[in-house]
């Protein structure tokens, strides 16, 4: 018994993202709670390519949707993690393509005419984002909130070196 205890405690705990981004489509408005499970579930799992995304007579938005329903509440749960100066703003900027990769850029506008800071760029076939269930769907997740988590601790580590070398 206890082997098997301390290799569920070894194992890596992700959070659950898709009640996440459920929770963040609610809270925001976007859409009610049982509307939000229902575009989650119809749009995250299933077989490749999405064909929801191919079908609309305006394939750009419900694509440029999807993509920022995916990243945001990844965005906004990293921006919680690290402590942001009260002038800055994340935005998510997408360039969608209906042929190939879309891409997805995640911008850090650190205020104080400071320079932007590019913190993710990523290439993604929205239609390929299909997973084959929740756990697949939920390291995928983490796997981005991490690399943002990552981008932002070292932009803000930077921020504050700059800080203190201007302070001198």
């Amino acid at each position: 018994m206890a082997k098997k205890l301390t290799a569920i405690r070894k194992r890596p705990r992700n959070r659950n993202w898709i009640a996440y981004l459920c929770e963040s489509l609610v809270a925001s408005g976007t859409m009610l709670t049982w509307e939000a499970a229902t575009y989650l579930t119809e749009n995250l799992f299933g077989e490749k390519p999405n064909p929801r995304l191919l079908t609309p007579t305006n394939p750009h938005e419900v694509t440029a949707q999807l993509l920022h329903r995916l990243y945001q509440p990844l965005v906004e749960a990293a921006s919680r993690e690290i402590v942001l100066p009260s002038a800055s703003l994340l935005h998510i900027f997408t360039d969608i393509s209906l042929t190939g990769n879309s891409a997805v850029l995640i911008v850090l506008f650190p205020g104080h005419n400071k320079p932007q800071q590019l913190l993710m760029l990523e290439a993604a076939k929205a239609w390929d984002l299909v997973f084959p269930d929740a756990e697949s769907f939920n390291a995928w997740a983490e796997e981005r909130y991490l690399q943002l988590v990552h981008a932002l601790g070292s932009k803000m580590t930077e921020f504050e070196d700059d800080l203190l070398k201007s302070a001198m």
